[in-house]
């Protein structure tokens, strides 16, 4: 059985960004993999160590610098990679749509049986590609997955859900989307660092799968407003007060 893994490239969450209006100034920022991203592969690689699966391609789209998301990947325990080099703004420009032609255009070039993908990446939070691939292929699908367990063909998920955990199954072909507590990816060592140099990175244009559809124009992007720093109330009837009177809660 085959996997696909996406990844995204994203600003390293510990990085306090600059906002312009144009969008986040990726000048100088460090950039890393998608936690969620991360998860999916570390699951991935966790299947095959179990004998489930038998290869594990890791693909994103993106810059030439994309390809430090696919090394970490690969030296996590990724068999092979993707690259579709795109020089478009990948947290504006390529949109979840696109995202998911592409990824359903390689699934049915190589056969794949099962996609994995974060629930969502960091920078957009659109969380739309893994369920537009799913659509797209006709294949079943399972969300914000914390447990994944797979027999004869059959994928059990457990989800994380508002009111809890929703168990399904379905019968593969099919793609899940990765939760936070799915699993906690393991440090990729040097010696897997060095081998992950010489594992096979295909580079593909995006032109070759597609072109971008630009359906969304982002107008403006601004920083949240700096929150006012709290005040300590005599009474609570000076409370209702301010909260009437400045807050205008009611």
């Amino acid at each position: 059985m085959k996997v696909l893994v996406a990844v995204k490239r994203v600003v390293d969450s510990g990085i306090k960004v600059r906002v312009k209006p144009e969008g986040i100034d990726l000048q100088g920022v460090k950039m890393t993999i998608n936690p969620f991203c991360e998860i999916a592969v570390e699951e991935a690689v966790r299947l095959k160590e179990k004998k489930l699966i038998a290869e594990i391609v890791a693909v994103t789209i993106g810059p030439k610098q994309g390809a430090e998301s696919l090394r970490h990947a690969l030296a996590l325990g990724a068999d092979k990679a993707i690259h579709v080099t795109t020089e478009a703004r990948i947290d504006q420009t390529v949109q979840p749509l696109d995202v998911a032609n592409i990824l359903a255009k390689l699934v049915e070039r190589d056969n794949y049986n099962l996609v994995l993908m974060g629930k969502q990446s960091i920078d957009d939070d659109f969380n739309q590609t893994g369920q537009m691939v799913a659509g797209l292929l006709d294949w079943p699908q399972a969300t914000f997955a914390s447990n994944i367990q797979i027999t004869d063909g059959i994928a059990q998920v457990v989800r994380e859900i508002d009111g809890g955990l929703q168990t399904v199954k379905f019968k593969l072909p099919g793609v899940i989307t990765c939760d936070l507590r799915l699993n906690q990816p393991r440090f990729a060592s040097v010696p897997n660092i060095m081998k992950a140099k010489s594992k096979p990175l295909e580079t593909i244009p995006l032109e070759k799968l597609g072109k971008l559809h630009n359906s969304i124009q982002i107008t403006k992007t601004e920083a949240p407003s700096i929150r006012k720093g709290g005040a300590i109330v005599e009474n609570v009837d000076v409370l209702l007060q301010k909260l009437r009177n400045e807050a205008k809660l009611f």
